[in-house]
């Protein structure tokens, strides 16, 4: 299997110039290996996601991009140049932090206009007001320079660390999780406008999280991480339907797993036979051969789940159902390849008449839906 931290696999950027560089970036605390040769380049005007678990190393290369981290290896590039050794208050980055950091005995105009006031020679005070004016307005808070911060909503005050990065016109703006203390609803309708001023300004945004749903509505690239390496880089719709092993697909989305050996190999696909005996097709990812040890991986979306035996289906005892408004998500049960999840469309669901808790039903899905991943 090709590792995805090879300096082409990750510094793939379509016709965009690199606006950022990892070159063979190492970080080590002790004897702890936070992020392992990192290579890999970041497009300007690119929305790039580094997604993963708690302890990947995602916040590291975060944190070396925006000088807060000194490799202890390898190096860091910003614009052609590079930053290495350089401070972070020299790089033309700006970071939003997951707690915002804003002043709280500051208005929202001074908060904002903070980091200008830092800058030597200093701004004039008009050039100052009418950035921060703009800024405001970018982030749809036109007219809220003078509150205190204790008088917005956790929404709003989103917005004002947003404005008081992009004030400073940065060339590249890092994401420390920024929407994680957000409810569902907020979390969402941020997203939204993450995405358009984004657009707005073509900035080159980094975003750090943990979250895959807001990964891959947000992002142009994503990387997913494990152990301070990059496991794979690619579009959302790339890796949702082309992971490379079963970590990304676990990670990337929901997927049911069924695990066996090869037993088949074909230009046009494979076959995987379970400890029990089932054997299933479908398509191979990367390079497996026959005996090696595999998985099975069916989206729930991909499933088909019936009341009456079609060709090739599995019989279940449906155990749980949840509705969650446009689809229901089902927790069936064979009796050989253990829990499976389900996922209906409503249009699909009514038309079916619906599956209580108990009821027995049928599982098919299409073998090209389906594919054979090679164990981590």
């Amino acid at each position: 299997m090709q590792s995805q931290n090879d300096t082409g696999a990750q510094g793939q950027t379509g016709d965009r110039p690199l606006i950022a560089e990892f070159r063979a970036a190492t970080k080590r605390y002790g004897a702890v290996l936070a992020a392992d040769a990192l290579s890999f380049g970041i497009g300007k005007g690119e929305f790039l996601s580094f997604l993963g678990p708690s302890g990947c190393g995602k916040t590291t290369a975060l944190r070396m991009l925006a000088g807060f981290e000194v490799p202890t290896s390898g190096d860091v590039f910003l614009d052609g140049e590079r930053v290495t050794d350089v401070p972070a208050y020299r790089r033309p980055v700006n970071m939003v932090f997951q707690h915002y950091a804003l002043f709280p005995h500051m208005t929202v105009a001074e908060n904002i206009a903070y980091g200008l006031i830092q800058r030597r020679p200093r701004p004039d005070r008009a050039d100052v007001a009418r950035k921060v004016d703009r800024a405001l307005d970018m982030v749809r808070l036109s007219g809220f320079g003078p509150r205190r911060i204790w008088e917005m909503s956790g929404g709003q005050q989103q917005r004002v660390a947003l404005a008081r990065a992009i004030v400073n016109e940065p060339k590249v703006l890092l994401l420390d999780e920024p929407l994680a203390a957000l409810d569902r609803k907020l979390r969402r309708e941020m997203q939204i406008e993450l995405q358009t001023l984004q657009r707005q300004l073509g900035i080159t945004f980094v975003l750090v999280t943990h979250d895959q749903e807001e990964a891959l509505s947000m992002s142009d690239r994503i990387c997913i991480m494990r152990s301070g390496r990059i496991v794979q880089a690619g579009s959302p719709l790339a890796l949702y339907d082309h992971p490379i092993n079963r970590y990304v697909a676990d990670f990337v989305g929901k997927s049911n797993f069924i695990d066996g050996v090869v037993s088949a190999v074909s230009p046009h696909g494979g076959q995987i036979e379970t400890a029990s005996g089932f054997r299933f097709e479908g398509r191979v990812s990367g390079v497996l051969a026959k005996g090696a040890k595999a998985a099975l991986s069916i989206r729930p979306e991909q499933i088909d789940l019936a009341h009456t035996v079609q060709a090739g289906a599995e019989p279940v005892t449906v155990i749980n159902r949840i509705f969650l408004g446009e689809h229901t998500e089902y927790l069936v049960r064979h009796a050989a390849l253990g829990d499976l999840l389900v996922l209906v469309a409503r249009q699909a669901e009514a038309a079916a008449g619906g599956f209580d808790p108990g009821a027995a039903a049928f599982v098919s899905w299409k073998p090209e839906t389906a594919l054979i991943l090679p164990q981590d």
